[in-house]
């Protein structure tokens, strides 16, 4: 189905997007020999958990769970490969790049049979969003508490894995690109470079919805930004939706909703789990529950496009339909042109500030000792560099890297 037709619709009414995949996997019974099948079968690592590998060993369980949200209303439905790259299978000792490139082709094709049977049907346009997941690791932060240098990853072996994963997905008739649950904008910033590398090399470009996930009530990601500055990081991607989901219940989240809702030029999606969870790792809020916090934030005008994350079943996707049925989407106009920035917290230069300090030692031409650091891979003198120009003062840091002058 064409992107052109979802921004026609989502112009017209607010979208569904479906719910939870890992608690209706759960509430199947699926056993750890269903995930093995045939071809894990003696896989030597326990594969408890891997719910991707449905895709590949119990497809029908897969077809189930895109038809039951299918069934009542949603207009999105998601691929069931949150975890399927070579950095996320790696805890499995799956990680190689044909069973990646496997899970993801297949993924989207089972998603895009249920959505075309679904449209066939009803005569109602379906999407596919290929699922992808933040991975286990984190780009921002150090995982050795006395190294905080120490990273798990490179950029660019994360970024390749995505464009492993997102390859798979296209080919497999994906429509959209749901990068989900960014603890990390690091991270998110190497899906979307796989993203444009893809697009690049194959001459087809597949439109992006990114999600973040506020970690607690602080309002920030885990690696400390605010919903001002992920949006602000990631709006070069050009988005077609920017939203968040998990971690939070809707109650918790409207006010970052708000937020976002209030500063982005494209579309807002919201997916909250169904509640806080409980002290046994379950969610308890039930869907008319759910559904009534949705139904205010559409009531609002802060949302294009809703669902449900951790905890939420066909039965809250179907009451959250319900509860925005004929409420109209949210509207918003282009952006001011403006300098607008980003590092933990965002900010945007307009008349009423008077003075910006801008640090620019930083400068690999302006500045012979930066420029040596760089040269000699000495990151972490580099480093204080810009932070002793925060330290004198200094609100913007202009990091130039560029030699060809």
């Amino acid at each position: 189905m064409s992107i052109e037709a979802l921004r026609r619709t989502a112009n017209e009414r607010i979208l569904i997007l479906d719910g939870a995949s890992g608690s209706e996997i759960q509430a199947l019974g699926v056993t750890e020999d269903d995930l093995r099948g045939e071809r894990f079968a003696d896989h030597g690592r326990s594969l408890a958990g891997n719910n991707d590998l449905l895709i590949l060993s119990k497809p029908d369980a897969v077809r189930h769970l895109h038809r039951s949200y299918l069934a009542v209303g949603a207009d999105i439905i998601t691929t069931n490969t949150f975890s399927s790259t070579t950095v996320a299978q790696r805890e499995y000792g799956l990680d190689d790049p044909a069973l990646v490139h496997d899970l993801n082709v297949a993924g989207a094709r089972i998603a895009r049979e249920m959505a075309d049977d679904a449209e066939q049907a009803d005569g109602r346009p379906r999407w596919v969003a290929g699922a992808i997941g933040p991975t286990n690791i984190t780009l921002s932060l150090s995982p050795r508490v006395e190294d905080p240098a120490y990273r798990a990853i490179t950029f660019r072996e994360l970024a390749q894995a995505y464009r492993e994963q997102i390859a798979g997905l296209v080919e497999g008739g994906a429509d959209l690109l749901l990068v989900e649950t960014v603890f990390d904008t690091l991270n998110a910033k190497a899906a979307i470079w796989a993203a444009r590398r893809h697009a690049a090399d194959t001459g087809r470009s597949t439109p992006l919805m990114i999600s973040g996930t506020i970690t607690d009530r602080s309002g920030r990601t885990l690696s400390g930004q605010t919903v001002g500055a992920f949006w602000q990081s990631t709006r070069h991607a050009a988005p077609l939706s920017i939203g968040l989901n998990c971690a939070l219940g809707g109650a918790e989240m409207r006010p970052y909703v708000q937020e976002l809702a209030g500063i982005a030029d494209t579309l807002v999606c919201a997916y909250p789990n169904a509640g806080l969870p409980n002290a046994l790792g379950g969610y308890d809020e039930s869907p008319d529950h759910t559904a009534g916090i949705i139904g205010e934030f559409a009531e609002s005008g802060f949302v294009n496009i809703v669902g449900g994350c951790c905890g939420t079943t066909p039965a809250h996707i179907e009451q959250i339909a319900a509860a925005v049925d004929g409420i109209a989407p949210r509207r918003f106009e282009e952006r001011q042109a403006r300098l607008q920035l980003s590092g933990l917290e965002s900010f945007t230069l307009t008349d009423d500030v008077p003075f910006v300090n801008i640090g620019e030692r930083t400068n690999i031409t302006g500045s012979a000792k930066f420029r040596r650091l760089i040269t000699n891979g000495d990151f972490g003198e580099a480093l204080d560099v810009a932070r002793q120009q925060v330290e004198n003062g200094a609100q913007i840091i202009d990091v130039n890297m560029d030699e060809g002058l």
